[in-house]
């Protein structure tokens, strides 16, 4: 039995795995073409024999390339443009290329990207979105990232994840108590939530602001109806339609991202609806196109780009014994699609 240690050689995890050389390569490197279920084989034997740090020893000996691994929810969405402007700009100042992935909020393809980065030795890894709910969704991607900072690699996180890594906070929930306050103090009582599936911290985290909003006036977010579909401005089109059908009284729709919210006025427009005039429009990051809408959009601002330039910093720094956190604060931005309730 081969024993763990600097002579375990990659020949012995496959042959423990029962797969070629090649194979075993190709699952350690998070590459295409082995089944996830004999990729899982060849990575337990790894970690039981010891080899799982090599494949990032491997790489790192020789000298990370100066590029920073950039994983994205979604990169047509303006939420992410933003935050990739700012990690562009440190890195600039720095030296460093930028190689941008797209995850499609999909944890397992998050997970190949992070694989894939790591076998291209990149130096620093930067995942920008949602964490999810559940840990055990990121408990694969917290061991790979862990074995990579622990052999030089640097990480950071922006939003809220359970990768064990330093991170920037949006200000989601605070954000959302005051979307929420916003419409009550116009009147509305009648208020529909365009919202993404659940799972997504951000989602949940955005959705308890408004529900504390709620609470400070008898309320609670149980009392609304909240559709969930897609986080995107297709996911803001659908979410309307439903709520026009079966919600006809609705005065308000809270979308919890711009995108959505941009489907939502969209909609609206199609159906020849009158905002804020008829029902008011809100949504969430303030993006770039926010302010030039008709009608332009309220919203809560969150420092996108500062962000990005944020979380590149961090993982600029010496790695902490403890993950650090850094706080983005927000403003609500009140423009023309929100007005108070109509009478009656």
């Amino acid at each position: 039995m081969p024993k763990p240690g600097p002579r375990l050689r990659l020949v012995d995890v496959a042959e423990r795995a029962g797969v070629s050389l090649a194979t075993a390569s190709r699952a350690l490197a998070g590459r295409d073409g082995v089944s996830a279920e004999v990729a899982d084989r060849v990575r337990q034997v790894s970690r039981e024999l010891g080899y799982v740090a090599n494949p990032y020893a491997r790489t790192l000996a020789g000298g990370a390339s100066p590029t920073v691994g950039l994983i994205v929810h979604q990169i047509d969405d303006p939420y992410f443009s933003e935050i990739a402007g700012g990690v562009i700009q440190v890195a600039g100042e720095q030296g460093l290329l930028v190689q941008i992935c797209h995850s499609g909020r999909n944890p397992e393809h998050e997970l190949r990207q992070v694989r894939h980065l790591i076998a291209q030795r990149v130096g620093i890894i930067l995942i920008a979105g949602s964490g999810y709910t559940d840990p055990a969704v990121e408990a694969e991607a917290r061991r790979e990232l862990s074995a990579f900072q622990d052999l030089g690699g640097r990480v950071a996180a922006i939003g809220r994840h359970h990768l064990g890594v330093d991170a920037v906070l949006p200000d989601n929930e605070a954000g959302g108590r005051a979307l929420g306050e916003h419409l009550l103090s116009l009147g509305h009582r009648r208020i529909a939530i365009a919202s993404a599936a659940g799972g997504l911290t951000t989602v949940e985290d955005r959705l308890a602001g408004v529900d504390a909003a709620l609470r400070r006036h008898g309320r609670a977010l149980t009392d609304l109806p909240v559709v969930r579909t897609e986080f995107t401005r297709d996911g803001g089109r659908v979410a309307a339609e439903r709520i026009l059908r079966d919600h006809p009284e609705t005065t308000a729709i809270l979308a919890l991202n711009d995108s959505m919210a941009i489907g939502v006025l969209a909609t609206l427009r199609a159906h020849r609806i009158a905002v804020p005039e008829r029902i008011s429009v809100v949504g969430f990051n303030d993006v770039s196109v926010a302010a030039d809408l008709a009608p332009s959009l309220t919203t809560v601002r969150l420092p996108m780009t500062e962000m990005g330039r944020m979380a590149l910093d961090l993982a600029l720094k010496p790695r902490s014994k403890r993950p650090r956190r850094r706080s983005t604060g927000h403003t609500l931005v009140v423009r023309d699609s929100t007005g108070p309730a109509p009478a009656g």
